[in-house]
């Protein structure tokens, strides 16, 4: 099948124009995921669920779900999985008005295997799909400047060279407007090699307030270390404010003021994958409630922790009312 050039402008998604601009903008790609609900290989018969997810998605759930606005940009196929992620996104009262629906590709796929108990197998069908077709014309410039906080990811950039200059666009625009810009790394070795992430998202470190990353992530940018003199590193490239995501360890984040470490709150996880978003989702939501770092790292364990309690990529995030649930096995070092 032949495609138009990435960069044609599709429909906008239908959906409510907001009455004013959201406190988070994020972008990037979502997709329909078809998990199975029993351990075992894929076979006729296996039990499964259908959803969808995104990491930049999850973002504006976590963020709306702790009561702030949040808006998601990028485009899925014209078709019953784009419905879906539109509609879910809805929802959970997602901004997606800035939505695409693209009539040329459809939504990417996920297929999220339980090969044994405790191992999951992830498939990712994406490539010329309608997440990857993202471009620098499909952004709000006026939503993304009037924002107090603009969040993407490694992701996006690795899709394509359209996807990849729509990042780039919008972190210039909303460092340039002195709004907040967040990033994950979030590398993904399957899209991409270390040696091109790191180019890429190092040219977008000077322009980045907020950084996240993995100790293997941050490797990418700065020799491998403890986690303060990692962080630390980081903070000289530009970010002022690099946060460590340490898994079972926790997490720590280096600022002007100093470092501040969170332990992980003890949970019996059950599904890992999502909860690195969901961690952000607290930390930028405690952001945006003015709060200080060691209670912005308090919110992110907390998210997290729910988020690997539950299966799905965003499905355990929590309300604000549900905070409590945890709140009592948060242990602060």
């Amino acid at each position: 099948m032949t495609h138009p050039a990435p960069h044609s402008t599709p429909a906008p998604a239908p959906g409510p124009v907001p009455g004013s601009t959201p406190s988070l903008v994020t972008l990037g790609e979502a997709m329909a995921v078809v998990a199975a609900t029993e351990p075992g290989p894929f076979a006729h018969g296996t039990p499964m669920r259908l959803g969808w997810a995104g990491a930049e998605a999850t973002v504006a759930v976590g963020v709306s779900r702790l009561g702030h606005t949040a808006a998601w940009t990028g485009r899925v196929g014209d078709d019953a999985a784009g419905a879906m992620v539109l509609a879910g996104l809805r929802a959970e009262g997602v901004d997606v008005s800035g939505a695409r629906t693209d009539p040329d590709a459809p939504t990417g796929l996920m297929l999220r295997e339980r090969r044994t108990a405790d191992r999951l197998r992830v498939s990712y069908y994406r490539a010329g799909l309608a997440g990857s077709r993202l471009a620098p014309a499909d952004l709000d410039e006026a939503r993304i400047t009037g924002a107090r906080i603009l969040h993407v990811t490694g992701i996006t950039p690795a899709l394509s060279a359209t996807a990849r200059a729509a990042v780039e666009h919008a972190v210039r625009l909303a460092h340039g407007a002195g709004v907040t810009v967040s990033l994950d790394v979030n590398h993904r070795e399957r899209l991409w090699s270390r040696t091109e992430a790191a180019e890429v998202l190092g040219r977008l470190l000077p322009y980045t307030d907020l950084l996240f990353a993995g100790p293997e992530e941050a490797a990418l940018f700065v020799p491998g270390g403890e986690p303060e003199e990692t962080a630390r590193a980081l903070t000289r490239l530009g970010p002022a404010e690099a946060v460590v995501k340490l898994g079972a360890d926790g997490a720590l984040a280096v600022t002007a003021d100093g470092a501040h470490r969170q332990a992980a709150i003890p949970v019996t996880a059950v599904d890992p994958v999502g909860a690195g978003d969901a961690f952000v989702s607290g930390y930028l939501a405690a952001r945006l409630d003015g709060s200080p770092v060691p209670e912005r790292l308090r919110l992110a364990a907390l998210c997290g922790a729910f988020a690997v309690s539950v299966p799905g990529d965003w499905e355990g995030i929590p309300r604000r009312t549900e905070l409590g649930l945890l709140a009592a096995q948060d242990i602060t070092r």
